[in-house]
Order: C-alpha cells, then sequence, then structure tokens
C-alpha cells in the first residue's frame, strides 16, 4: 500500500491553488505520472531533495517529494504557455 495514500497526495498538491481555481489534480493517473518523472530524473542522476535518501527506491523518493511539496506539479495552461515563449 502507498503512504501517503494517493487522496493525501491530491489534496497536497491542490492545496497549491489559489482559491477559485481548478484543481490540478483530478485523478490518480496525475500523481502517478508525476512521481514516475520525477523518479526517472532521479534515476538519471538529479539529486533527490529529501534528507537521507540512502537505500530508498527513486519512486519512494519522488513520493516523499511530492507529500513534502518539494516538487510541485505544472498545471497543462502553464506548461503551454512555457513552450509558447
Amino acid at each position: 500500500m502507498l503512504h501517503p495514500s494517493y487522496a493525501d497526495l491530491m489534496k497536497v498538491v491542490n492545496s497549491q491553488t489559489e482559491e477559485g481555481e481548478a484543481p490540478l489534480v483530478n485523478s490518480r493517473y496525475s500523481i502517478v505520472m508525476a512521481t514516475s518523472k520525477r523518479a526517472r530524473q532521479i534515476v538519471a542522476g538529479d539529486d533527490p531533495l529529501v534528507d537521507d535518501p540512502v537505500g530508498k527506491k527513486p519512486l519512494s523518493i519522488a513520493v516523499e517529494e511530492l507529500n513534502s511539496g518539494l516538487i510541485k506539479i505544472i498545471g497543462n495552461e502553464a506548461s503551454r504557455d512555457k513552450e509558447q515563449n
């Protein structure tokens, strides 16, 4: 079982939105995609942002980073804006 739960992770991510905005994450799929992307970055050599990552698997580190607010999920509109600039 995943600790924290998907629901808890969705609350953490959606707490970063401003009042009146649509939530960034509406499904488990978004959480899975974000954490798997971050885990691949760690495997590729990016430094983990959590304390004491020794012995932890990259996906566990990514989940911990997301739950701690150390990484953020960027909504589709924001990523489209970055691509256009």
